[in-house]
């Protein structure tokens, strides 16, 4: 039990930095949040989609950075074209007004895309996060992943709901301008974000 407990702060000490960093997740929750107070939530069940594949072929050895050498060159481009997308169809939702439909699957693609096209999520989880799932398997072999990933992911879908909820009930005291121009500025960061994956690849081009 106090081998469990020592992992367990390890995971959570670790794996806060990436949980709590400002990126395009997190910007983009604060935006779905704005028109869904349960948005975060939803958006952290995409996150797990792509993750804890993502973990388990790691941790398998089917994934690796050796094997894939132009991963990131690739993975950044479609996930800084995801961005823009994403960032002008909430835009374009806060001035025009949203769909039905994108209220109920839109939160989900965001948290599937935004996770499997960020390059730094990748190597996070090739390089920090890699520590922890080695330290895992020796604990407790295959069942050290889970052990692992269970212990992780509860700190998405707390910050996640969090945030969105958050977001929510700020909006709800703008009035319908305030809330267009807090949607642009939201999204701005958005495509900030964006750049910044195109700019960290051009000296590699």
């Amino acid at each position: 039990m106090q081998e469990f407990f020592a992992f367990f702060t390890t995971v959570v000490a670790v794996s806060i930095s990436g949980v709590m960093a400002p990126g395009p997740l997190f910007a983009s929750t604060i935006s779905s949040g704005a028109r869904q107070k349960l948005a975060g939530f939803k958006i952290a069940i995409g996150h797990t989609i792509v993750e804890l594949p993502l973990v388990i072929l790691i941790g398998l050895g089917v994934l690796s950075l050796e094997i894939f050498p132009q991963f990131r060159l690739i993975i950044t481009v479609l996930g800084a074209a995801s961005i823009f997308g994403f960032a002008a169809i909430q835009v374009r939702s806060a001035l025009v007004g949203v769909t039905k439909q994108d209220i109920k699957y839109g939160p989900l693609l965001t948290g599937i895309f935004l996770t499997g096209l960020n390059p730094f999520f990748l190597v996070w989880w090739f390089s920090i996060g890699i520590k922890l799932i080695s330290d895992a398997m020796i604990l407790w072999s295959f069942w050290g992943i889970l052990i692992m990933f269970a212990v992780h992911i509860w700190m998405d879908y707390a910050w996640l709901t969090f945030v969105s909820a958050s977001s929510s009930k700020a909006t709800k005291f703008l009035s319908g301008r305030s809330y267009k121009i807090f949607m642009i500025c939201i999204n701005a960061i958005l495509v900030y974000f964006g750049v910044a994956f195109v700019l960290d690849i051009l000296p590699a081009l």
